[in-house]
């Protein structure tokens, strides 16, 4: 039965790459999202649906996000291989999961202390050791840690939030959602010795992103 199981998986991988790759070319984002078992970042009874393309619930109203939008928001940071890179959202872990094969290292931020623990949980046990975790503080991403080279949000903010900029090297790259609770653009801001530069790279629709700069934690219920 288990073999069955793992059989249909990777059909449903292969299936699933084949599909990301209509709209998504660079090929090390593709091969990075080939290497990582979205599985084992969904709760046991979710796992059978791991490769189809929409987000599923993790708990805690949040959810792992679609496979291509992953795909997309890690193209669009335009990485190298080199980078230090900065992820607002945690959640399951999986992004920070594709970062990891494609940033020299990566810090990820979670304000729910339950889903942060058990990402760094996964992340350790299945070898992403450049990854570190940390809960959120009172200050939206990580500064002890800056400045980053990419910075991606995995949550909604209703603008650019000021802090988050103040992360980015000069010439970092900063993808995240921006706009109302119920519908966003996804944009990537690119720090330059002119300002901030900013490229629109389509609609999308997130969880909102609570705290300083962003949306207000009284929203969330």
């Amino acid at each position: 039965m288990a073999s069955t199981e793992a059989g249909k998986l990777s059909r449903d991988r292969q299936a699933l790459l084949v599909e990301v790759a209509r709209d998504v070319s660079d090929r090390r984002v593709l091969d990075a999202l080939a290497r990582v078992p979205r599985e084992l970042f969904l709760p046991e009874d979710l796992r059978e649906f791991a490769y189809e393309n929409r987000p599923l619930p993790i708990g805690y109203g949040q959810t792992i996000s679609q496979p291509l939008i992953v795909a997309m928001m890690t193209q669009a940071l335009l990485l190298h291989g080199d980078e230090r890179a900065l992820e607002v959202g945690t959640g399951s872990g999986y992004q920070a999961a594709v970062l990891s094969l494609l940033a020299a290292s990566v810090v990820t931020v979670e304000r729910i202390a339950p889903l942060a623990d058990h990402a760094s949980q996964v992340l350790c046990e299945n070898g992403y050791a450049n990854v570190t975790v940390h809960i959120a503080g009172d200050t939206l991403g990580w500064p002890e840690g800056g400045p980053y080279d990419a910075i991606i949000v995995t949550a909604a903010s209703p603008e650019v939030p000021l802090d988050l900029l103040g992360q980015l090297a000069m010439g970092g790259r900063l993808v995240i959602p921006v706009g109302s609770r119920d519908l966003q653009e996804l944009v990537r801001i690119v720090k330059t010795p002119r300002g901030a530069q900013r490229h629109n790279l389509g609609p999308c629709r997130f969880v909102p992103l609570l705290g300083p700069g962003a949306w207000p934690t009284a929203l969330s219920s």
